[in-house]
C-alpha cells in the first residue's frame, strides 16, 4: 500500500520544518500549539496532542483513577484499548458488540457492571460513531461511571454533528501510519471537560508545567506523552488534506454501496469517515485487514468464562473492502470495481 503525498503538501511540510529549525524548539513549541488549535477547530473540541494514540488513552484512564477497579471495554477491538487501561491499573472486563455497528453493546455493558466498575470505554469502530453512544452516555451518567471514547478510527466521523470525544470525559485519536490521517505516530485527546484538559496537559509532561522558564510540578503522577514539533508540523499538513481524503473515501463508498448489500447501514445523522468499509458474508478477491480478529486478543478472549456471541460472529463473518486513500481502482466504473472485488 502506497499512500499518495503530493509535492504541494511535501513543500508545505518542508516550509514548516524550516520554522521548527529557526525556532530552535524541537519540542513544546509553537507548531504543536498551532496543530492543537486547528484540530480543535476540526472536531469542535479542545485538543491536546500526544506522542501516540495509546499514550492518549492511557492518560484518559489515569485521569479516571481506574487503578484497582474494573473497566469495561469491547471485545471487538485491537488490544491497545485494553492495554492502556491495564497500564493505568484496571482489571479488564470484556463486553460484547452489536452486529449493526460492531461497537460495544449497551445491553452487554449492563450485564458486566459491578460495584467495582469505574469506567466504560467505547471504541468507534471503522470510522463511524457508535450508534448507541447517546444511550451509553446516559447510562454511565446515571451510574456514576466514567465514559472514555477510543477514537482511533473516528477521524471525520460524526453523529448529529458531534465528533468523537463529545460524549465521554474525552476521546483519544490515533495518527498511526494506517489511520485516515496518518502521521506515522501520534495521538490527540479531545474533550470539553476543562478539569481533564488542564490535568492532561501536565500529565503528558511528567506532571510539570513551565512558566517564565520556571518548572513547577502540579500532579503526583505523569509520563512522557509529548508530541515533537516535526510530527506536529506533519499534523498541520495532514489536517489540511483531511477534507480531501474524506471526500475521496465517501465517493468510493458511494460506488461500493451499489455493489454490497450486506454491510453496515448508518442511521440518520450518522456520517462515517470510512476508515473501513465493512461487509458481511462475501468472498473478496481483494480486502484489507479486519477491524477485529480473535487473534487480536488470543488466549485472553478464548479463556473467558462467559461468551461473546456477536463478537465471535463478527470476527468470522466480516471483511473490509479496500477504501484506503490511494486505492488504484477507485476511479474505475462501479461495474469494473465489482468485477475486481467479487467477480
Amino acid at each position: 500500500m502506497r499512500l499518495p503525498f503530493p509535492r504541494l503538501y511535501r513543500d508545505h511540510y518542508y516550509r514548516l520544518l524550516e520554522e521548527v529549525f529557526d525556532s530552535n524548539f524541537w519540542s513544546e513549541g509553537e507548531l504543536l500549539e498551532r496543530f492543537e488549535q486547528q484540530f480543535a477547530s476540526f472536531t469542535g473540541l479542545q485538543s491536546v496532542a500526544f506522542s501516540s494514540g495509546g499514550s492518549a488513552l492511557y492518560a484518559l484512564f489515569s485521569f479516571a483513577k481506574v487503578d484497582g477497579y474494573e473497566v469495561i471495554v469491547p471485545a471487538n477491538t485491537f488490544y491497545a484499548t485494553a492495554v492502556a487501561a491495564k497500564m493505568a491499573g484496571a482489571k479488564i472486563i470484556y463486553a460484547d458488540c452489536n452486529k449493526e455497528d460492531l461497537c460495544i453493546s449497551l445491553t452487554d455493558i449492563k450485564k458486566r457492571v459491578t460495584s467495582k466498575t469505574k469506567a466504560v470505554c467505547v471504541v468507534h469502530i471503522g470510522g463511524h460513531i457508535s450508534f448507541e453512544i447517546e444511550k451509553i452516555t446516559e447510562f454511565c451518567s446515571e451510574n456514576n461511571l466514567y465514559l472514555i471514547e477510543d477514537c482511533a478510527h473516528a477521524h471525520g466521523g460524526s453523529l448529529h454533528g458531534k465528533a468523537g470525544g463529545s460524549w465521554g470525559i474525552g476521546g483519544a485519536y490515533s495518527f498511526y501510519a494506517t489511520k485516515t490521517m496518518p502521521l506515522g505516530e501520534g495521538g490527540m485527546v479531545c474533550s470539553k471537560n476543562q478539569e481533564l484538559l488542564e490535568w492532561i496537559r501536565k500529565f503528558r509532561n511528567y506532571g510539570k508545567s513551565v512558566s517564565n522558564g520556571k518548572v513547577s510540578y502540579h500532579i503526583d503522577t505523569g509520563f512522557n506523552g509529548r508530541m515533537n514539533e516535526m510530527t506536529a508540523a506533519l499534523g498541520i499538513v495532514q489536517l489540511e488534506r483531511l477534507p480531501e481524503i474524506l471526500l475521496w473515501k465517501r465517493r468510493l463508498a458511494g460506488k461500493l454501496d451499489q455493489i454490497f448489500k450486506n454491510r453496515i447501514y448508518f442511521p440518520a445523522g450518522s456520517i462515517s469517515g470510512f476508515y473501513k468499509y465493512i461487509v458481511f458474508g462475501y468472498n473478496l478477491k481483494e480486502e484489507t485487514g479486519k477491524v477485529f480478529a480473535r487473534s487480536d486478543f488470543g488466549p485472553e478472549i478464548e479463556n473467558l468464562s462467559y461468551s461473546l456471541p456477536n463478537s465471535s460472529w463478527i470476527a468470522n463473518n466480516h471483511k473490509c473492502v479496500p477504501i484506503w486513500y490511494g486505492w488504484e481502482h477507485a476511479d474505475a466504473p462501479t461495474e469494473r470495481i465489482c468485477s475486481l472485488l467479487i467477480g
